[in-house]
């Protein structure tokens, strides 16, 4: 610091006051010593992260855990560090995925559902507190790069709008860099992408256009250039596909190599992989295969046209993860190129939580039919067959394919209680670090330690305060420990489980389980209690897949077990259970749009999610267009929501005003007006008039030209709940999918579009 100035001489006057300023021109004096704020700096040698989650994929599914899937990057990396034979996930998607990033049980951080259907109670709040920094904020904060390509299913529904607020998006929670998706799903043709916070649309020229190898493209262009501007500041980057789950995409030719891998059925599939899985050691050589539920018919007992039909729906399946793992392969290899690879912790979980059954009985044509209580009989399936995996199709497999790709273990995604909902496979690697290569480890682990696991690798000590929060204490345990030994006890002596009212318990090798509530695709409506459901107890130090229920022997245990659960749920504020996803109880959500009769949209206005846009089901609306018509003819979309997969459009069509209806692609209706519009300022309206009387009811529509009827008719059937989870509102243009085949997207309006107005009945 500069010593002080003396003061004015003996005698002499002051000089005049001035206001304060800093002195700018003073010329330093020669002891001054200015520093820039210190940067922060990674641990010398500190290695880069990438942590990759894949989705909807069982444990049996990948070749790498004897699965009939072939997952040559997966088994790769396995033969270059460690296999966890015993690694769990939270059984759905945004639960997960909180754990993950932040180390904590998903109901500590608000995430005990998905987003979609979250409530008020503390654990369900689908809003990650503050007192919860993310392994990338944590990561960003001591000298790492950030970044997350793929899916981010975290965003408060509510808040997933064009108006945001952004502060719960992936920019805001640590990752400086975002490249992806919100929510649960996207169409792999037409994603709905963002770029940060901004919507960006796939490239409408590029016929071969598939977003899991965008993905990785996009993957390698982040490392290269954050590589190239700072070579020797480490990175975290989340790589999370989209592939695995529903609608399962894959080109054409990656689709027929696998024709007729699957033929001899779920059953024989999952004896197979059982048997593989044992040749590998990633399961006790006295591991039984678990029966199969009721709800699941024998292969045997199938028609001809039924197995042939469900496997071709496997098949699809099984290009889509493999074609995803290749693409994941080419992040590795250009990580190898750039000589990163021996530095680079990656940490690949095969699924967010089991196989998914939601494509229901005998799988669907469109996955949101199930989400309406709809599907498509056989004979449509079958004559649909062709489509599979391609962009006219939003598939998904029946239910006993989940059940086989979860092998050796019961059930699937959302049943919490039991191993086919949590169990998946981990493969940890990294070659400066780990010296054992293609061991396995069968230590008892949970997403919730991957952050404490890298924060002790890098070497940081999990923060008291992030930005002046202070934090809430790590729920994970570092898996460091059982890199170099194989035999160390695990650390993890307990977990407890819960989704939608699904329990399980797990203490010292044994497992209290209770579930499933409901089917996965048979959404309850009807809050119903849980006290009557009965527990299973497993003893899963020695019955690997919980094959063997000994409640009946051990019924001290089980009650000890049951005990633990309930102080396990309090305390990490899973209370109340909620039974079903249908069921929500407690206030509403809260909302932009709830409460508001009339909106207002300007030309330009795309892709609002369906939580931010006007909910047009059950009800009676009024759309009205202020449009200038040019010369020979209006072309183009005025209003629509939803796409290809469900969806309706008021639009333009050589001159003709156009709505279509699209419910859920099983059929569709259209009213045109007689004549075409002429040129010139009009008021275009759709006015729906709604029977009532419940879920999903027909009504009239009429098309009105500055007031006067031009087009009339009806709608036999409406969707009842849910029009489209991806596809948002669009004014002006088209995104994603066409509503109607009548046109291609973009289908941008050819005259002036001044505002729509959006108009719904009390």
């Amino acid at each position: 610091m500069s010593q002080a100035r003396q003061g004015p001489a003996a005698g002499t006057l002051p000089p005049p006051a001035r206001p304060a300023r800093q002195d700018f021109g003073r010329v330093p004096a020669a002891h001054d010593q200015p520093e820039w704020p210190e940067q922060p700096r990674a641990p010398q040698g500190a290695p880069n992260v990438l942590v990759i989650l894949t989705d909807d994929i069982g444990y049996g599914a990948s070749s790498t855990f004897g699965g009939p899937i072939a997952a040559p990057t997966l088994d790769a990396l396995a033969a270059m560090g460690l296999r966890y034979t015993e690694f769990h996930t939270t059984a759905m998607c945004s639960p997960t995925r909180a754990a993950l990033l932040t180390g904590r049980n998903h109901h500590e951080v608000g995430s005990g559902r998905v987003t979609e259907a979250s409530t008020a109670y503390d654990g369900y709040t689908s809003i990650i507190p503050r007192s919860a920094a993310t392994v990338a904020e944590i990561l960003r904060l001591n000298g790492y790069n950030t970044a997350l390509i793929g899916k981010y299913h975290n965003v408060p529904d509510w808040e997933s709008g064009p108006s945001g607020p952004f502060d719960r998006w992936p920019t805001s929670m640590g990752f400086e860099h975002f490249y992806g998706f919100l929510g649960g799903g996207t169409n792999q043709w037409a994603p709905a992408l963002f770029q940060g916070t901004q919507p960006i649309e796939p490239p409408a020229d590029d016929p071969d256009y598939i977003l899991e190898r965008d993905l990785a493209d996009q993957a390698i262009a982040w490392i290269q250039r954050q590589k190239s501007a700072a070579p020797d500041k480490p990175f975290f980057m989340h790589y999370a596909t989209a592939s695995g789950h529903a609608p399962h995409h894959a080109p054409r030719e990656w689709i027929e190599r696998f024709k007729g891998c699957f033929d001899e059925g779920w059953d024989a599939i999952r004896s197979r992989t059982l048997a593989q899985q044992k040749a590998l050691g990633v399961v006790p050589e006295n591991t039984l295969l678990t029966e199969r539920p009721d709800v699941i018919p024998a292969w045997s007992a199938l028609s001809p046209d039924e197995q042939r039909l469900y496997a071709r729906m496997i098949e699809v399946y099984a290009a889509c993860v493999a074609f995803s793992d290749h693409q994941i392969g080419r992040v590795i290899d250009a990580l190898r190129s750039m000589g990163e690879l021996d530095n680079t912790l990656v940490i690949f979980i095969q699924g967010d939580n089991g196989a998914s059954a939601e494509g229901g009985p005998h799988g669907e044509l469109n996955e949101g039919l199930f989400m309406n209580g709809m599907s498509e009989d056989l004979p449509v399936l079958l004559a649909h067959i062709d489509d599979l995996g391609g962009p006219m199709a939003y598939n998904h497999y029946p239910v006993g394919w989940a059940h086989a790709m979860d092998t050796p273990f019961q059930w699937f995604k959302q049943v919490a209680s039991h191993f086919g909902g949590t169990r998946n496979g981990l493969v940890v690697a990294w070659p400066r670090g780990i010296a054992a290569k293609g061991e396995v480890r069968s230590q008892f682990h949970h997403v919730i330690d991957i952050t404490p696991t890298i924060l002790d690798i890098v070497g940081i000590a999990p923060p008291a305060a992030v930005h002046g929060v202070t934090q809430l204490p790590m729920s994970g345990v570092s898996m460091a420990y059982s890199f170099d030994d194989a035999g160390q006890p695990s650390r993890r002596k307990s977990q407890y489980f819960e989704l939608v009212g699904n329990r399980a318990i797990y203490h010292d090798g044994w497992v209290a389980a209770s579930g499933p509530t409901e089917m996965p695709w048979a959404f309850s409506m009807k809050p119903e209690t849980i006290e009557s459901m009965g527990w299973e107890l497993y003893h899963v130090a020695d019955d690997y897949s919980e094959a063997l229920d000994v409640a009946a022997q051990y019924p001290d245990k089980l009650r000890e077990l049951q005990e633990l659960f309930w102080i396990e749920a309090a305390r990490h504020h899973a209370l109340p259970i909620i039974r079903g996803i249908g069921n929500m109880p407690g206030p509403l959500r809260p909302s932009t749009v709830r409460g508001r009769q009339a909106f207002v949209f300007y030309a330009g206005t795309t892709r609002v999610p369906p939580g931010s846009s006007p909910n047009l089901t059950n009800r009676s609306f009024r759309v009205e267009a202020e449009v200038e018509l040019p010369p020979g003819g209006g072309q183009g979309l005025l209003f629509g929501q939803g796409g290809r997969f469900g969806g309706h459009a008021l639009y333009l069509l050589d001159g003709h005003l156009v709505y279509h209806y699209n419910l859920m692609g099983r059929s569709r209706e259209q009213i045109t007006s007689a004549d075409r519009l002429p040129a010139g300022s009009h008021l275009v309206t759709l006015v729906f008039v709604s029977d009532g009387g419940g879920w999903g009811r027909g009504g009239s529509v009429s098309l009105l030209l500055d007031g006067e009827v031009v087009g009339q008719g009806r709608l036999s059937r409406t969707v009842p709940w849910v029009m489209s989870y991806i596809e948002g509102l669009n004014v002006g243009l088209d995104t994603g999918t066409p509503v109607s085949e009548d046109y291609r997207v973009p289908f941008a309006f050819n005259g002036s579009l001044h505002r729509v107005r959006v108009v719904l009945s009390e």
